[in-house]
């Protein structure tokens, strides 16, 4: 390819990456906040918020390397560290103290409302550009972070 095709492309790409790069970074930052949950939870409902958090975390794990690698296949580098990721990630922090398990639960409702924000603008944007492929990944992250708000906002009923 010549560097004028590869610039063009590049500029043609740039808004898909930019939001992808959001995208990662709300969903690192709730795969710490979901681990932290799961760390610290206390109460009647441990055993199975415990457990809960751990199936969300550890797929998020997998979503993130998935997102990051569709940052490099539309040939940009994907950003990475603890204080880069935070950096581009709107999601606040819960601070290591005693709270009532259902806080836990709200919090994390909240975060997963930010990342589907940001999914569903990459979803847009993917689709505005033409990229099918970002467009298909961004759905299927859609759906998984549907379901979570479901049992989570679930969790919190009748409390």
């Amino acid at each position: 390819m010549s560097k004028t095709a590869t610039a063009t492309k590049a500029k043609s790409t740039k808004p898909i990456v930019d939001s992808l790069k959001t995208v990662l970074a709300d969903s690192y930052a709730l795969l710490g906040q979901t681990h932290i949950a799961h760390w610290n939870v206390e109460g009647p409902a441990f055993f199975s918020l415990h457990a809960a958090f751990q199936t969300q975390y550890e797929e998020l794990f997998i979503a993130v390397d998935d997102i990051a690698e569709r940052i490099r296949g539309l040939d940009e580098y994907s950003p990475g560290g603890l204080k880069t990721l935070a950096s581009l990630s709107s999601i606040s922090e819960l601070d290591a103290e005693a709270i009532p398990a259902k806080d836990y639960v709200a919090h994390l409702i909240e975060c997963n409302e930010i990342v589907g924000a940001s999914l569903r603008t990459a979803r847009d944007t993917a689709a505005e550009k033409g990229d099918p492929q970002t467009e298909d990944l961004m759905i299927g992250r859609i759906q998984v972070h549907d379901k979570a708000l479901w049992m989570l906002r679930s969790f919190l009923k009748n409390l």
